[in-house]
């Protein structure tokens, strides 16, 4: 089919229709006003942000809980700019998105004219390709390109960069129905050679481990990790992002590993004799002190990114390719193990090491978490921002379903939890409601999507977790530098009540245990739009279990210690 007759901004949202896109976030501005005026004239939905990080943040957030790709249209200059932290949020995370910046007209192109940003420059570092369009009829072309880089593979963020003279010229060329892009090779199937050695390896263990990492959540492995664990007898632990993908309320479930996981998981990884990393990348929050990290065991590493072998962890397998694949391919080649002492061991660490919080004090975001669970019942997308009530989500609300928890995992953005959960309520066909979990730090940053929230009426329900402190940076300097507070008191925080029914958001208040139930039973109900439970929390409390900062497992803290600990080098 042919372009003709359109202009750049009508072939765009036409490649866009193609590629089946029924929603756009952005804002605008002069340099992508021929792209919102051709939005007009089709059926594709525009959700208006209100700060291009939203947008970036929202698309994320509707990619996670859709499994598309999520589209963004910013304009030039500091519109394009203000997607960085966004993109990068979505690289980190193996998101795809697709995000257009408008761009200053071709033959100012260098001069630094009016809202001219090298986007393509700044953001190189933090997508998987970037397109400055110079030639309107290379669009179609460019478009399917970008989505199939974005979706395939390792997931990530794709920029397509048009200036306007682009846009609101006109395309004579024919729309593009495949990809041709030479050594560009999608790995899909292991060598059956390397399964084989695999289900060797895995056939003489008797203390196996799965680790579910994201990019299984990713790939859609979830059953294949669940009849691969139940067939062998092996424990499942999960990343922060692999959370759901293996059932939390299922007997062989160990919960989160890691910096602030389990105390089951990360002894079951320090003890395993075989571990089999499924879509995990092995990065620091995991292997705590690298040199102590699953070194009396053997490594099946599962990934679809080549990258990813040896950069960490160097395994005795590396199975390259999609992890439900794989795993379907090593499931007729594996038996159950003799794994019934170890069965023993993990479940005596379970009942001895059990997640626990202190019941007496004030509101403690634990119990809000717990209640949430149970009220719902489990069946809810958790979306959280950064920060301990991350943590504390991660450790009280047992995830049973893949894709059920979104949050920002390897870049750690605070300000991505409430515009993320806005992207998932536009994209939840669960039926179960979508709940932000946020502090009042990082909703702070992102507090003008409200606005977005209330316009589209989303039943979003929004848990201000207020402490009046940067929690997570507090409890470092709590324990690691003589409890002097710098830079972290929350003071000034507004009444978050009255913020949200200033945007015409119903808004409730929790500031006792004995409030918690009645009154997250009675924000459930309300599906009339959003609605904000503003908690008023416990100021200092810390997340446990924790492994501190270069530290071993055997060095991990089940509670407070009584004194101050050595300065970690590592980052928060």
């Amino acid at each position: 089919m042919t372009a003709k007759q359109l202009n750049g901004a009508q072939v765009l949202i036409e490649c866009l229709k193609r590629e089946e896109v029924d929603t756009i976030f952005g804002y605008p501005g002069g340099n992508v006003i021929p792209i919102f005026d051709a939005i007009l004239d089709s059926d594709i939905k525009l959700i208006l942000t209100r700060h291009e990080q939203g947008a970036t943040h929202a698309a994320d957030g509707y990619a996670r809980v859709t499994g598309k790709t999520g589209v963004v249209l910013v304009t030039s200059g500091p519109g394009a700019t203000n997607t960085l932290t966004g993109i990068y949020t979505a690289y980190m995370d193996s998101i795809p998105l697709v995000v257009i910046t408008g761009q200053t007209i071709c033959p100012v192109l260098g001069t630094d004219a009016f809202q001219e940003s090298d986007i393509s420059g700044m953001s190189f570092a933090t997508v998987k390709h970037s397109y400055l369009v110079k030639n309107s009829n290379d669009l179609p072309r460019i478009v399917k390109e970008a989505f199939y880089i974005a979706h395939s593979g390792r997931q990530g963020p794709v920029l397509i960069d048009l200036p306007k003279d682009i846009s609101a010229g006109t395309c004579a060329a024919n729309f593009v129905d495949n990809v041709d892009l030479p050594g560009y090779k999608i790995p899909s199937r292991a060598e059956e050679d390397h399964i084989e050695q695999a289900a060797a390896t895995i056939k003489k263990s008797k203390k196996p481990l799965i680790l579910a990492g994201h990019g299984a959540a990713i790939s859609g492995a979830g059953r294949a990790v669940k009849e691969l664990s139940e067939k062998l007898g092996a424990p499942v632990s999960s990343t922060l992002l692999g959370l759901g993908t293996f059932p939390a309320s299922h007997e062989l479930s160990l919960g989160m590993t890691g910096m602030h996981g389990t105390v089951a998981a990360n002894k079951a990884i320090h003890e395993c004799d075989l571990l089999i990393s499924i879509g995990a990348r092995f990065d620091d929050r995991i292997t705590a002190k690298l040199s102590e990290f699953a070194k009396q065991c053997e490594v099946i590493h599962i990934d679809i990114d080549q990258a990813e072998y040896g950069k960490i962890i160097t395994p005795r397998h590396f199975l390259h390719g999609d992890a439900k694949i794989i795993l379907e391919q090593l499931l007729p080649l594996v038996e159950k193990l003799d794994s019934a002492e170890w069965l023993k061991t993990i479940n005596s660490w379970k009942n001895k090491y059990p997640m626990h919080y202190p019941k007496h004090g004030g509101l403690r975001v634990q119990h809000i978490v717990q209640t949430l669970y149970e009220v719902t019942n489990g069946k809810a997308i958790i979306v959280t921002d950064v920060g301990q009530h991350q943590l504390w989500t991660a450790q009280f609300f047992k995830c049973d379903y893949p894709g059920q928890f979104l949050t920002s995992g390897g870049a750690g953005t605070m300000g991505y939890g409430f515009p993320a959960s806005i992207g998932a309520a536009l994209g939840n066909k669960t039926g179960f409601p979508v709940c932000a979990v946020l502090g009042d730090g990082g909703f702070q940053m992102t507090l003008c999507e409200l606005a977005t929230a209330y316009i589209n009426k989303l039943p979003i329900k929004i848990f201000v977790m207020d402490n009046r402190f940067l929690g997570m940076v507090r409890q470092w300097q709590d324990m690691f530098w003589s409890k002097r507070y710098s830079g972290v008191s929350m003071e000034g925080n507004p009444d978050f009540v009255k913020l949200a029914k200033a945007y015409g958001i119903e808004a409730f208040c929790i500031s006792r245990n004995a409030d918690t139930k009645r009154t997250i039973e009675k924000a459930m109900e309300y599906n009339e739009g959003p609605v904000l439970i503003h908690c008023e929390c416990e100021q200092e409390d810390n997340v446990f279990p924790m492994i501190p900062p270069g530290a071993s497992v055997d060095d991990i803290l089940i509670e407070q210690p009584k004194e101050v600990l050595e300065k970690p080098t590592g980052g928060t």
